[in-house]
């Protein structure tokens, strides 16, 4: 399968169908001196051991590294950001949370990838699959415990945390290449706002507020209709799922039965990365006897937040 995928996005201009699915709208109105305040406020990152480490050839494939105070291998957390598959930045991820990590004794790492406006799909899936390897053969150097790494990410970011948790293992290890025979498995996952299919029908049927136009029909080029149906199965992470995937956190900004919000254009945002997609997900984690979280507004769950979650199966 992964042969047939490769070669199927190679002719697949995946711009207008998955850029589009998956990326996250913002509507942010504030004063400026407001802002200037909040800035000041803001508590200063803390600082980067190795900045944009190059894992590739791309400007964008590049890591950067937070090391705790340990003396010993420790565990780490990566952070894959959002954006659609087209904006964002592995700059972008908040400093408080990084130094709860690296108070845990836990390393943080942020990684970049290249957006479609570089390369086609699946450059980002390809891209985090290599970062996590390239992590990986660096546990020695770096003084990371290799069997104890989890990843976060929202929206896009969750997409491709989830494609790491849950596909199976790209280690390499007839490889001559060191960093391909590296795993990219992960121990624990926390995802916020992911999709879990590309089918356009379940998402009409299952997503309230969700319109069929809101998204085109995608050029596919001189694909067949088996061709678009195995890339849509591939792309849809649901199907992935598996009786050893790791103990997996999800998170959404809405409950179940919350009204479709009056705005258009917030509506819209709002059902892409609507708690059902969430619910569908957790019933298949449930049912192949993963541990799984789903965390909505006024829902109790064990743990407070993925921070805890993650904190929790990085240092038992």
């Amino acid at each position: 399968m992964k042969d047939l995928f490769k070669a199927i996005a190679a002719d697949f201009q995946i711009k207008h169908l998955y850029s589009t699915l998956l990326f996250s709208s913002a509507f942010l109105i504030v004063d400026i001196a407001g802002l200037t305040v909040q800035a000041q406020q803001k508590p200063p990152s803390p600082p980067i051991k190795y900045e944009n480490v190059s894992y590739g050839d791309h400007l964008n494939q590049v890591i950067d590294f937070r090391k705790a105070n340990v003396d010993e291998p420790a565990p780490l957390v990566v952070f894959i950001h959002g954006g659609g598959f087209k904006a964002g930045s592995h700059d972008k991820v908040k400093g408080k949370t990084i130094q709860q990590y690296l108070d845990a004794g836990i390393h943080h790492a942020s990684i970049e990838y290249r957006f479609l406006q570089h390369a086609r799909f699946p450059a980002p899936h390809e891209d985090s699959v290599r970062a996590l390897q390239f992590i990986r053969s660096k546990a020695d150097e770096w003084g990371i415990d290799k069997n104890r790494i989890a990843a976060y990410g929202g929206s896009a970011g969750a997409q491709l945390v989830a494609y790491l948790a849950w596909g199976d293992d790209f280690a390499d290890p007839k490889s001559d290449d060191p960093v391909s025979k590296e795993s990219s498995r992960l121990t624990a996952v926390a995802l916020k706002g992911g999709q879990s299919t590309l089918d356009m029908d379940w998402w009409v049927e299952n997503i309230p507020g969700y319109k069929r136009e809101f998204h085109g029909k995608g050029d596919t080029g001189d694909l067949s209709t088996i061709e678009i149906r195995a890339l849509l199965n591939e792309l849809s992470i649901i199907n992935h799922i598996s009786s050893d995937d790791p103990p997996t956190f999800m998170s959404y900004g809405m409950k179940p039965d919350d009204p479709i919000p009056s705005n258009p254009k917030f509506a819209r945002n709002w059902s892409i990365h609507h708690v059902n997609f969430g619910i569908a997900m957790e019933e298949k984690l449930r049912l192949n006897g993963v541990e799984v979280i789903l965390k909505y507004p006024q829902i109790k769950q064990p743990f407070e937040n993925e921070i805890a979650f993650l904190i929790h199966h990085l240092k038992k």
